[in-house]
């Protein structure tokens, strides 16, 4: 009887281990208060990508009392807000090498100081050390035109080489400028691919003579490869850029005649929106 009994207990308790063990393997899934997000973006010829979580306001006045001025905020909730750029970047002026960086404010009712922290590992700003700073810059504070409930990280202003990213949340709004390096990268590839050797692709032309095109380069070497791409293989897109090229140096003439060829090619290709565009041209130059 007594072994039974101490067999019967111990039963028991490796029933009851079990269902702890159990019960602690267990979670409810819910959704998070602050739920994580991450958006990207390419600036230029570089990759941007920022990693935050998004808390909501539930009710609470934000700026002044749940985050006070004058101290160092995570600009987020849980974790770091992590910013990470694949090249080296300007951030409002400041050159900042290629890498990811965890974002801070220090918000004041007109004006905050953003901070880029090297430590990117932290949970928001418990343990934050300014010695860990990269770079801090100011920027005004705006307002928005709606109540943000959750705060929101956008990309707005985009430029070929720049665009300006924006904190919104409750009726507040505070952005920094990134710019990127472009023209030169382009230019070593141009130099590379096109202008010392003589490539058999006249796409290679094309990308090369619109580049020059819409950044007020030299027209007359625009013209030179728009016309070896065009004369290797025309098609309505190439003819359209070279319409452009001719009508920039001057040549309305022959830009009217490459348009219309242009013209008849989108709408054998049947491409209203190149049809319509070389129309507009013409029209343009009459």
């Amino acid at each position: 009887m007594i072994k039974l009994n101490l067999s019967g207990k111990i039963s028991t308790i490796i029933c009851s281990l079990l269902f702890v063990i159990t019960a602690h393997g267990q979670q409810i899934d819910m959704p998070q208060a602050s739920p994580a997000a991450t958006i990207s973006q390419k600036i230029g010829l570089t990759d941007v990508k920022i990693e935050y979580s998004r808390p909501s306001t539930k009710g609470r006045k934000i700026f002044g009392e749940l985050v006070p001025y004058g101290q160092v905020w995570r600009a987020g909730a849980n974790a770091a807000t992590v910013i990470e750029f694949s090249t080296p970047v300007k951030v409002e002026g400041n050159n900042v090498p290629a890498g990811s960086y965890a974002i801070y404010a220090i918000p004041e009712k007109n004006e905050w100081t953003y901070i880029l922290s090297t430590n990117t590992k932290l949970w928001g700003a418990v343990g934050y050390n300014a010695e860990d700073d990269f770079l801090r810059f100011k920027v005004k504070a705006g307002k928005t035109g709606q109540k943000y409930e959750t705060m929101e990280i956008g990309f707005t202003d985009m430029t070929d080489t720049g665009a300006s990213v924006v904190f919104k949340w409750e009726m507040v709004k505070a952005e920094f400028r990134i710019e990127t390096e472009v023209d030169p990268i382009v230019m070593d590839q141009i130099k590379k691919l096109v202008i010392d050797q003589e490539p058999t692709n006249p796409g290679l032309y094309y990308q090369a003579a619109n580049y020059y095109f819409t950044n007020k380069k030299d027209m007359n070497k625009a013209l030179e490869w728009i016309n070896k791409s065009v004369d290797s293989d025309p098609k309505y897109w190439t003819a359209h850029l070279k319409a452009k090229i001719e009508l920039e140096l001057g040549k309305k003439k022959e830009a009217i005649e490459t348009a219309k060829m242009s013209m008849e090619m989108a709408k054998e290709a049947k491409n209203p929106d190149y049809v319509g565009l070389n129309e507009r041209l013409i029209k343009s130059i009459k």
